[in-house]
């Protein structure tokens, strides 16, 4: 007998257990914070052969692994005159996607030596499609989708920055 009241004891202290633990909480809501621009350099975008500058922009610089890792993500516009600059530490072939990334983008994939090696234009947002550099990059800037062709950027142009 004392057994069975053992037992019966134990399922009930489960049980009530049990359902304080599944008792909803009320739970706090939580409101997104939009990421904002933080200028870190300024970048020139310079023509091919003639070396006429085509733009200035102010830049975020993701050079670490979680800034490249996240870039863009999470912003819902960024300004035409502005652009974040992604610095690797070699320079390899580049695949980049737009996950979590509300903005469309022209990705610019530029090699060593500072010269565009490659253009991808109107990356859709939240799409992860990879977007290849197909030749070895150093460095990719994201710009507003558009601005590329806007500004007739091609492979063979460069660019100069300061931190």
């Amino acid at each position: 007998m004392k057994i069975t009241k053992l037992i019966f004891s134990i399922i009930l202290l489960g049980l009530a257990t049990l359902t304080l633990a599944c008792k909803e909480e009320k739970k706090e809501s939580v409101t997104p914070t939009e990421i904002t621009f933080k200028k870190e350099g300024e970048l020139t975008l310079y023509k091919a052969k003639t070396d006429s500058i085509i733009k200035v922009l102010d830049i975020e610089i993701a050079d670490t692994g979680y800034d490249r890792e996240t870039g863009l993500m999470y912003r819902s516009s960024m300004e035409e005159n502005r652009g974040m600059l992604f610095v690797f530490p070699k320079e390899e072939p580049r695949a980049f996607y737009m996950k979590n990334t509300q903005i469309a983008l022209d990705l610019i994939y530029i090699g060593k030596n500072q010269t565009v090696v490659s253009i991808s234009k109107n990356a859709k947002p939240m799409d992860e499609t990879s977007l290849l550099s197909y030749e070895p990059a150093m460095y990719v800037l994201e710009i507003n989708a558009g601005l590329a062709d806007l500004w007739q950027l091609k492979k063979g142009d460069s660019i100069t920055y300061t931190k």
